[in-house]
């Protein structure tokens, strides 16, 4: 059964649809075209999504039949929303897009059936440059779910059509997982409790960010949704916005979110986090992730100053603001990146960004080997973000939690380093910067390739322990395994969002293998990524898997699968536009499976700061730099 509220897209009278919003048809939303741009037949012309909304997903707890999501009575609870942060108009960054939850009260229109609808498409500012509202973008971002009340679980899947201002168009497919069974991996959001006819149900309910490539450079007009998929299944669209890929800016740091963890609790205390930039700028701008959460994060202030020594700092610390203001709210599950801040940021320097949690935090998104000792003060000591000498706090932190990102203005883009826990840099000398991924970034702010290789920044965004055909992680709730999603599941986080992303280096699969992963499934793993990568328009680089003989779980048949992928690596036929081959670097000439004794770390597994130096060192710098270049 549908629940569609109206059947055509561009119908005189839609305001009776909508109390509030005045009678519209297709003519009168004619805009003023420019010579040369993209018109619609007047039949045709687009409308905002809100326009088109047929559908009511949210009710309020008290009145479950004033919604139908499913066609089964069935609805997202509004109270539930609203504690996560999504209420109504809210804004969410998703992925590095700007979505908002609908600006509508529960049982009203909020959604799209998909079903052919032309949509307008423009530019909507973030208070962070990156939608300069010109409707170029690297990416189309849907907030989506899927209905199939007769297929429990099942993923919808429709073919829509991109309309460029310059006349072009391009078909686009877009994936929506189901809202009630769908996986939890790659979920926006997770909410605990639905609506039915019979009243409120504890079972999870789930809405989904999709992001589709587009062509670079070109700027979208509007975009037509898939035709609706038939009787038993709806695609359900809440908003569409394109994802312009933060121009002007390169990414300097990152960290990748490994799972939400139980810490503290923590009391109205300060963080004050330690890391380490790669390229420099003269603004800066700083990411805070909320990523698997449940619930909404309250920051009172963040500030950002280059260390001194310990938790000390060289000059008063800078404050940032979000939307013009200090405090700021992360809704459950999204992000939120920080004003540019005018403050000149060294290259291969240290920062403290200190981070002010004026409520009762009980658990956070963390990176769990941050190889690094950061500070915290007491409990109910309040805000400390202004402190320069450094007094209050402690080093007790060995991990990074909410903070995920350092942006600097200007510079050439980033290298995406993508990883487990070699990339990590576990078993490197704390503190020291030692990771491979760190000696990388040192070779090209020295300009060891030559003029023709830029600075890139170098976001080292490895896991330890991570895979990358399976989750460690499930992707929802409190748990302590930190090892997170698959690198095929966070692929659109920690590489397409990335900031200023141009190449990506991929160096995983060992985990898979040791843990029983066929060489084929971890191939197939690694062909997908490198597709969705370069459908993005990275340049995408693979590494070889490096020898674990001696680990107590590297056995003979492990080191087959090894070399079975190292062979299909090599032989180019992978996908990969060049591949990295880690393996002889460091390898024993006497032994393969096993590591040469000066580049071992002492497990066997996991090379020490002379091995991850020798993998640095042999990365061929040109190969980092896109053909576009």
């Amino acid at each position: 059964m549908r629940t569609r509220l109206r059947t055509t897209a561009a119908a005189t009278g839609l305001a009776v649809l909508f109390s509030g919003l005045p009678a519209l048809t297709a003519a009168s939303s004619a805009q003023p075209v420019a010579p040369g741009a993209y018109a619609a037949p007047a039949a045709e012309r687009p409308l905002p999504l809100e326009r088109h909304y047929d559908n009511r997903a949210v009710s309020d707890e008290g009145r479950p039949d004033r919604a139908d999501f499913d066609g089964a009575g069935n609805s997202l609870t509004s109270a539930d929303l609203d504690a996560a942060g999504w209420r109504p108009g809210a804004r969410l960054r998703l992925d590095a897009a700007e979505l908002r939850r609908p600006d509508r009260a529960p049982g009203r229109p909020d959604n799209v059936l998909s079903d052919g609808q032309h949509v307008q498409l423009g530019g909507r500012g973030n208070g962070n440059g990156d939608q300069d509202g010109t409707g170029n973008g690297n990416a189309l971002s849907f907030l989506v779910a899927a209905t199939a009340p007769d297929r429990p679980g099942s993923a919808v899947t429709g073919t829509g059509t991109v309309h460029y201002a310059d006349g072009g168009r391009a078909p686009y497919t877009l994936t929506a997982h189901d809202w009630r069974a769908g996986p939890l991996t790659t979920k926006a959001l997770a909410l605990p409790r639905i609506n039915t006819p019979a009243g409120t149900r504890a079972e999870s309910a789930r809405l989904y960010a999709v992001t589709v490539p587009v062509d670079q450079g070109r700027r979208i007009a509007s975009i037509t949704l898939p035709k609706d998929p038939g009787p038993a299944a709806d695609l359900h669209v809440f908003d569409v916005a394109v994802r312009s890929g933060s121009p002007g800016w390169t990414g300097s740091w990152a960290a990748s979110t490994g799972g939400y963890t139980e810490v503290g609790p923590w009391r109205d205390r300060t963080l004050r986090l330690v890391v380490r930039t790669s390229g420099g700028g003269e603004s800066a701008r700083v990411r805070l992730a909320n990523t698997f959460a449940d619930k909404p994060l309250d920051i009172g202030r963040v500030t950002v100053a280059v260390q001194d020594e310990d938790a000390a700092t060289r000059s008063e610390p800078r404050a940032v603001t979000f939307g013009g203001r200090q405090a700021h709210r992360v809704p459950a599950g999204a992000e939120a990146v920080s004003d540019p801040l005018r403050m000149r940021v060294p290259a291969d320097t240290t920062l403290l960004v200190s981070m002010h949690l004026p409520g009762t935090v009980t658990a956070a998104p963390i990176h769990a080997e941050a190889i690094q000792r950061s500070y915290a003060s007491a409990d109910g000591a309040g805000d400390l973000t202004g402190r320069r000498d450094g007094r209050g706090y402690q080093p007790e932190l060995t991990f990074w939690p909410f903070l995920t990102g350092i942006d600097v203005s200007g510079g050439p883009g980033s290298i995406v380093a993508l990883g487990d826990s070699i990339t990590d840099g576990v078993t490197s000398t704390e503190g020291a910067n030692r990771r491979w991924p760190d000696v990388l970034s040192r070779r090209l702010l020295e300009g060891r390739g030559g003029s023709d290789v830029p600075a890139y920044g170098v976001l080292n965004h490895g896991i330890s322990a991570n895979r990358v055909a399976s989750d460690r992680y499930d992707g929802d709730g409190s748990d302590p395994d930190t090892a997170g999603v698959s690198i095929q599941n966070r692929l659109e986080r920690d590489v397409f969002a990335q900031t200023g992303a141009r190449t990506l280096v991929v160096f995983a699969g060992i985990n898979d293998i040791r843990w029983g992963a066929t060489p084929e499934e971890v191939l197939t793993g690694l062909r997908a990524v490198a597709d969705r990568a370069r459908a993005r328009g990275l340049r995408v680089l693979a590494a070889t898997l490096t020898p674990c003989e001696g680990y107590h779980d590297c056995s003979p048949e492990v080191e087959a699968k090894r070399t079975r992928i190292n062979g299909q690596l090599r032989g180019g036929r992978s996908g990969f536009d060049a591949v990295l081959d880690f393996d002889a670097v460091v390898r024993d000439p006497a032994r393969p499976a096993r590591m040469l004794p000066k580049y071992d770390s002492g497990d066997h597994l996991h090379p020490g700061d002379e091995g991850l130096r020798a993998l640095a060192e042999s990365v061929d710098l040109h190969a980092l730099v896109p053909r576009s270049r």
